[in-house]
């Protein structure tokens, strides 16, 4: 089996100046093609700049997938408890990261602090859920009607698969797909939300301190039309997983449709807001 090529242990600001991230495409943090980028400010204090982050385009969409594609080829071989380790050591990174995770959630998208924390236990639990699943992959035996035949059935990963993920759980809703994405030996391209654009960053980097291999997470920030709609039109991602509004959602099965391609959406949640005088 071909040994998987571990990512270097480092924070996106490490290559880049003092409030400016980057994408983390095979390993390396890169700025965007297009020399392009865009602003996350505090929604309560829009003075207070959270960070500069690459606007990127159909070309580093092509080079994260790409990534992807060749990751998987060795990923996939990695047995499934091992795999599962990885996010045992993710899970552990982040109950020690919780409280600094959570105060930069809030300050980037305006959630209250208690709120906030909940959403980064939210990923504990589901990254420990998922590695957990690492041992319970299991497949089905049945009898044949035929002589000297055996029935059986192997849970079998996808390939390269694409996240498109929303600003109001900007940790929690990634960690429900990537986590069981990777367990199960698929590869991910994230596009996380324009507006959280750091917290989708600050969970990339925990997953690459716990030791995932280069190419197997790759993240790409942009807007919907300029990161979005060419991971839904590339050929290489087997499946798309989008959390969003139905107007989106409907967009987003539309294009996948004429290539068939393996679609999850989530859509249109709604949260109860009481407003006292």
């Amino acid at each position: 089996m071909s040994s998987v090529e571990t990512a270097p242990t480092a924070k996106s600001t490490d290559y880049g100046p003092s409030g400016t991230y980057l994408n983390y495409i095979n390993g390396e943090w890169k700025p965007a093609k297009g020399g392009k980028t865009f602003e996350s400010r505090n929604p309560a204090d829009p003075a207070d700049l959270v960070g500069t982050f690459p606007a990127s385009d159909k070309a580093d969409v092509d080079e994260a997938v790409a990534a992807a594609v060749a990751a998987y080829k060795t990923w996939r071989l990695v047995p499934a408890p091992k795999r599962a380790e990885i996010l045992y050591r993710a899970g552990q990174l982040f109950i020690e990261r919780k409280e600094d995770y959570a105060r930069e959630l809030t300050r980037e998208m305006g959630k209250v602090i208690a709120e906030a924390r909940g959403d980064i236990q939210e990923v504990i639990d589901m990254v420990f859920y998922a590695a957990g699943e690492g041992r319970r992959m299991f497949g089905q035996t049945t009898p044949s009607e035929l002589q000297n035949k055996f029935c059986m059935s192997v849970r079998v990963p996808l390939g390269a698969v694409g996240c498109i993920t929303p600003w109001n759980f900007p940790m929690a809703i990634p960690s429900w797909k990537i986590a069981p994405a990777l367990v199960t030996g698929n590869t991910v391209v994230l596009k996380p939300a324009s507006d959280t654009p750091l917290v989708a960053t600050r969970f990339v980097e925990t997953l690459i301190d716990a030791g995932v291999p280069k190419g197997v997470i790759n993240l790409v920030h942009g807007s919907g039309r300029a990161v979005g709609d060419p991971m839904l039109e590339h050929p290489d991602l087997k499946l798309i997983s989008f959390t969003g509004s139905c107007e989106v959602g409907r967009h987003v099965n539309e294009r996948c449709a004429p290539t068939f391609k393996r679609v999850t959406l989530e859509m249109g949640g709604k949260n109860s807001t009481t407003v006292l005088e």
